[in-house]
C-alpha cells in the first residue's frame, strides 16, 4: 500500500512540474525582443538603401514645382 501512495505522490508531483510555467514569460519576452530587433534591423537596412533615391525624388519635385511658379 505504501508503494501505491508513493507512486500517487510522485505522479502528482510530476503533474505539478509540468504545469509549472516559471520562467516561461522571460523566454517569451526575449524571443519577442529578438524578433523586434531583427525586424527593425531589416527595415532600417531597407530604408538606408532607398533613402538617397527618395531624397533625390523629393528634391526634384520641389525644384520642379518651384520652377513652375
Amino acid at each position: 500500500m505504501k508503494y501505491i501512495a508513493k507512486m500517487h505522490l510522485a505522479f502528482n508531483k510530476a503533474v505539478e512540474n509540468i504545469k509549472n510555467k516559471k520562467g516561461q514569460n522571460t523566454i517569451e519576452y526575449l524571443f519577442m525582443l529578438g524578433i523586434i530587433v531583427v525586424v527593425v534591423g531589416l527595415v532600417g537596412a531597407a530604408i538606408k538603401a532607398f533613402m538617397p533615391e527618395l531624397f533625390d525624388q523629393i528634391k526634384a519635385k520641389i525644384t520642379g514645382q518651384a520652377a513652375n511658379l
